[in-house]
């Protein structure tokens, strides 16, 4: 656990000496908009690294950038993100996991800038665990193909004032890793998206028709967005569609829907590894969030 280990230390740290501390005991590290947690970096989290020389040439150009940590095998943690927002919080659903035992075993916990919690854990190395969202429980979690922003890392809040990523404490314990699926099923249980008799055999009739997938994407409401664009996108991936064209159907949809950007995206991308697991997809994160489709088919917006 070298990033836990490490957060007390770089508490009061500058910015840049923080990150070349992570790299140098292997937690590998990305620069990210100062006061923001949009990457810098073309590649986002793909790009990180623990070269001293890349680390200080990205610090020394923009010295008071925010400090990403990918999650997942490369770095040996994932995170439980508990959020707090102005249409909930996540700590009732948290608490009551914990005291269940599937959020127990942390390593350390971390203050957000929101007033919510980042739970860090240690990787099982046999076990290979995707980034997910249980937006009506208003906790996340954070593995493959996903991110974090570290201490002393600050976000800017309504108000004009930049809070800090502070740590709380480390565990007295051996901390063990969490059971990311369990803790999903828990918080956000697996239940067939309703449809209607008749829209089920359309959707037969037609091959999961992607007109008629993204109509029905579209008028998903908050709290069905995200599993209403997997289950269509799945839906998509089954029938042989690419990763591209399903994003080009799709993605218009979800932002009708409410979704942002690279929402659609890490949606997408979890729907092709669950039908393809051997699948690498095309449709990679950015950092400026370009690569999606508003009003017609193939037009990327700048």
């Amino acid at each position: 656990m070298g990033a836990v280990d490490l957060f007390a230390e770089v508490g009061g740290m500058p910015l840049s000496e923080a990150a070349a501390r992570f790299a140098a005991a292997g937690v590998p590290v990305f620069p990210c908009v100062p006061g923001e947690k949009r990457p810098l970096v073309r590649r986002g989290f793909h790009d990180a690294t623990v070269d001293p020389g890349q680390v200080t040439a990205w610090w020394s150009r923009w010295p008071s950038a925010n400090i990403g940590i990918p999650t997942g095998a490369v770095s040996g943690v994932e995170v439980v993100d508990v959020d707090v927002h102005v249409t909930g919080t996540g700590f009732p659903a948290f608490r009551e996991a914990h005291r269940q035992g599937l959020a127990a075993g942390w390593a350390g916990l971390v203050r957000t800038p929101s007033g919510g919690l980042h739970a860090y854990y240690p990787v099982n190395p046999d076990r290979a665990q995707s980034s997910w969202q249980a937006a009506r429980a208003h906790v996340d979690f954070r593995g493959e193909g996903g991110y974090i922003i570290a201490p002393p890392s600050k976000v800017l809040r309504p108000g004009g004032v930049r809070a800090p990523y502070r740590f709380i404490v480390a565990s007295g314990d051996t901390p063990v890793p969490v059971d990311a699926a369990r803790l999903r099923e828990f918080l956000d249980p697996r239940t067939p998206i309703p449809i209607d008799r008749a829209r089920a055999q359309r959707f037969a009739r037609q091959g999961s028709d992607a007109k008629v997938l993204a109509g029905w994407v579209a008028g998903r409401g908050e709290g069905e967005r995200n599993r209403g664009l997997f289950w269509a996108a799945c839906r998509l991936a089954e029938s042989g569609a690419s990763p591209d064209t399903t994003l080009d159907a799709l993605g218009p949809a979800a932002e009708h829907a409410g979704l942002r950007p690279r929402e659609i995206m890490a949606t997408i991308r979890s729907a092709y590894r669950a039908t393809h697991p051997a699948l690498r997809t095309s449709v990679e994160p950015v950092a400026d969030e370009r690569r999606v489709v508003r009003g017609s088919p193939g037009r990327v917006i700048s």
